[in-house]
């Protein structure tokens, strides 16, 4: 485990972050304490839809889903939904939408840990489009070489708008419902991406979204490496012939030079495999990425590493689109009273 405690506190709430506290201090706690079912609700808001999946981890270890759907909706659509579907028994988690946030690379100060958040805040307050001032900034640490080589000490900084992490908080305090999480999509997906690592070997995740694909690499439950495609589904799915080819050069291009860039930088650090995850449809990448990459592809089923329970079955494009929602549900970090 990273010396970084599992928690960031933004008022009542915690990021899903391997992170130390928030300077602040401890969370206040406005929520009920009612006691709450075992697991995490993760919820997902657009303007004319909620998506939402419940996990827990059963007795023998495996994660069990035994809540998952979506509803379309009206402006009070969370309310009601929340309401008909009792979401207020549970925890509930949400994430933010991949343009809300800056995800940075930088290199850890060498401070103390209670004066690390104060420290990078100052580091990357000349890389952020906005105002420190009006930033909330949290740190996900990258874990060191255990040979003890000496390297740089790397560490990714999140950094959001104080306003929108306040109307998130918001939307879920007007509907009634306890948010105790707000997530981003690097952290759900390195949860599901630990879901296939064996043998202490890494594993690096690929998945493609409407507007964007995501490569994760994880070990240990850690991420490692995180990085954004500007080729999403959509762009995928409308190209064929030599367009499509294209797309896909580009795609194998870009894996290839991160997954070297990687290599340069953790050594220690040996990856199995590449995980495709669901598609929306089938577009061919699959097979043009066995083809052209050394490293071993394999394609996410979710059936495979979660038990769905009757009436949370998913088809394939509900796999597609339910996938960071249902990598929220597995959390395992605990918060920090």
């Amino acid at each position: 485990m990273s010396e970084f405690e599992n928690s960031l506190t933004t008022n009542a709430y915690l990021f899903n972050f391997k992170s130390i506290p928030l300077l602040g201090g401890a969370p206040v706690n406005w929520l009920s304490r009612t006691r709450r079912e075992p697991g995490w609700l993760a919820v997902s808001l657009s303007q004319t839809a909620i998506g939402y999946a419940h996990a827990r981890r059963t007795g023998e270890g495996a994660w069990c889903v035994s809540l998952c759907g979506s509803r379309a909706v009206g402006p009070q659509g969370l309310e009601q939904v929340g309401r008909a579907l009792n979401f207020g028994r549970f925890q509930c988690t949400t994430m933010l939408d991949p343009g809300e946030y800056q995800m940075l690379l930088v290199e850890a100060p060498n401070v103390p840990l209670t004066e690390m958040k104060a420290a990078v805040r100052w580091k990357v307050k000349d890389m952020i489009d906005f105002h420190l001032d009006d930033a909330t900034i949290d740190v996900l640490d990258i874990p060191e070489d255990p040979s003890g080589a000496n390297r740089a000490h790397s560490i990714y900084a999140i950094a959001v708008k104080n306003e929108i992490v306040q109307a998130c908080i918001k939307r879920f305090e007007d509907a009634h419902l306890p948010l105790t999480v707000i997530d981003i999509v690097e952290t759900a997906q390195r949860n599901l991406g630990s879901l296939y690592e064996t043998e202490e070997r890494g594993v690096a995740m690929l998945y493609f979204a409407e507007e964007y694909g995501l490569l994760t690499i994880t070990r240990g439950g850690e991420l490692y490496l995180s990085r954004r495609l500007e080729i999403g589904a959509r762009q995928i799915l409308g190209a064929d012939g030599e367009q499509r080819d294209d797309l896909f050069n580009r795609i194998v291009l870009e894996l290839q030079r991160t997954l070297d860039h990687f290599d340069r930088q953790f050594r220690y650090v040996s990856i199995a495999k590449l995980m495709l995850g669901p598609e929306r449809a089938e577009s061919g990448i699959e097979a043009f990425l066995r083809s052209n990459l050394d490293l071993p592809v394999e394609v996410v089923r979710l059936p495979e590493v979660l038990r769905f329970e009757a009436g949370t079955e998913l088809d394939r494009e509900g796999e597609w689109r339910m996938f960071h929602l249902l990598g929220a549900t597995l959390r395992t970090e605990s918060k920090v009273p």
